[in-house]
């Protein structure tokens, strides 16, 4: 039975089996914890039924709402904006210190806080990063599994398709989120449990080589990413420290690792817009000397990109370097989907702010001055975009300066 011809409702059904299946590996007695748009409830309860399938003791979900939180940028004081549900932070990472996975459900108007005053937007944002960090530590450390996972709300939709009437864009969008989600194979769980040994075929590969720093060349780019020392690449399922395999993004293309904080030189240019907190970015341009942004722009939103720089000492240095080939089922589609889960498998991409120490060697017991002394970095963020294109040329390089070629045009060589 192909794709087409499967009911909606049953292949929403597959995405939410998936989602806790694969993407979280939910465990027999465990609680889960949601959050989602509001537009999203149809997902949430197939997550909900297959959680309990799996045995979860407790699902709490968390909702959103697009013109809730416009609301607040449009009538709350500035001095409102620098609050932020410190005890609802405090519980949901209290919840992930006891061993609580995560979901997220993505979707919201990528362009919701376009118009808004940077300056108000920033401030909220600070609130909030600050309150989350703790949760956000468990998050990047892998010390609980989680999962992220798409529906297409009315306005995403209406964002990637605008020529579209509502209703054609909306089944346009969800067309694209279940393909790439491997949806459509006989039996999605095997045919993640294959594309699960290549990705991890391609890390290890990368392993083996022991590369100090990658070299990325073309149009606008001439960038050297110094890997931290001990670095490891990951990619696909990963195992959690509570000893759970669990897929952090689905879909997902991409092996990533922890690039030196203190390393990385020269300039380069994002190739597809970042969407962040419902505020456009577009045409980035950034040069890099011992680790740090010394200098930034933007076509667009260039002010929201500096508020961003200015989080913290570590939200200028990045904490992720991923590869993804041209040619990725996401790219193939011709979609820009105006949303990091699928534009970052579509492309290679870095992110700045909070490394994940996951991707590292031997850090049992290591301490946060341990970990940044290897070039781990440590932010309130995390925040990736594009750098990846066809135009795009990579080696990997050894201590010694000799290049290794790994991607032509951006491409696996």
């Amino acid at each position: 039975m192909s794709e087409a011809t499967i009911p909606f409702a049953d292949r929403l059904d597959r995405l939410g089996e998936v989602a806790v299946r694969i993407g979280l590996n939910l465990q027999p007695g465990q609680e889960l914890v949601v959050s989602a748009p509001l537009e999203a409830v149809a997902l949430v309860r197939r997550i909900t039924e297959h959680a309990y399938r799996a045995g979860a003791s407790l699902v709490t979900t968390q909702y959103s709402d697009d013109e809730a939180t416009l609301a607040r940028y449009r009538f709350a004081s500035d001095d409102a904006l620098d609050h932020s549900a410190q005890w609802m932070a405090d519980g949901i990472a209290r919840a992930y210190r006891e061993g609580a996975a995560r979901l997220a459900i993505t979707g919201s108007n990528p362009t919701l806080l376009n118009g808004q005053d940077p300056a108000r937007v920033s401030r909220a944002s600070r609130a909030a990063s600050r309150a989350s960090r703790e949760a956000m530590e468990i998050i990047t450390r892998f010390d609980t599994n989680w999962t992220i996972v798409a529906f297409a709300t009315t306005a995403w939709s209406q964002q990637v398709f605008p020529e579209l009437p509502a209703e054609q864009a909306q089944a346009r969008l969800w067309d694209a989120i279940f393909a790439s989600s491997r949806l459509e194979a006989p039996d999605p769980v095997i045919a993640w449990q294959q594309h699960n040994a290549a990705l991890h075929a391609k890390a290890a590969m990368l392993n083996d080589r022991r590369f100090h720093t990658l070299h990325f060349t073309g149009p606008g780019t001439d960038l050297r990413v110094g890997l931290a020392d001990g670095h490891a690449w990951a990619g696909g399922s990963e195992r959690t420290t509570n000893g759970i395999d669990c897929n952090p993004n689905i879909p997902t293309e991409e092996v990533f690792t922890t690039p030196h904080s203190h390393r990385v030189s020269g300039h380069v240019s994002s190739t597809k817009p970042l969407f962040h907190q419902g505020t456009l970015i577009d045409d980035i341009r950034v040069t890099f000397e011992g680790g740090r942004i010394i200098e930034s722009h933007a076509g667009k939103g260039e002010d929201a990109l500096r508020r961003i720089l200015e989080t913290d000492d570590g939200a200028a240095r990045l904490g992720e370097v991923a590869l993804v080939p041209h040619a990725s089922p996401i790219s193939d589609t011709g979609i820009l989907f105006r949303n990091t889960l699928f534009d970052e498998n579509a492309s290679s991409h870095i992110a700045l702010g909070q490394a994940y120490t996951k991707c590292l060697f031997d850090t049992e017991g290591a301490s946060p001055d341990d970990l940044a002394s290897r070039g781990a970095n440590m932010s309130m963020i995390h925040i990736d975009w594009m750098i990846g294109s066809d135009k795009i040329d990579l080696d990997g390089l050894h201590e010694d300066g000799t290049a290794t070629p790994l991607m032509r045009r951006g491409e696996w060589v």
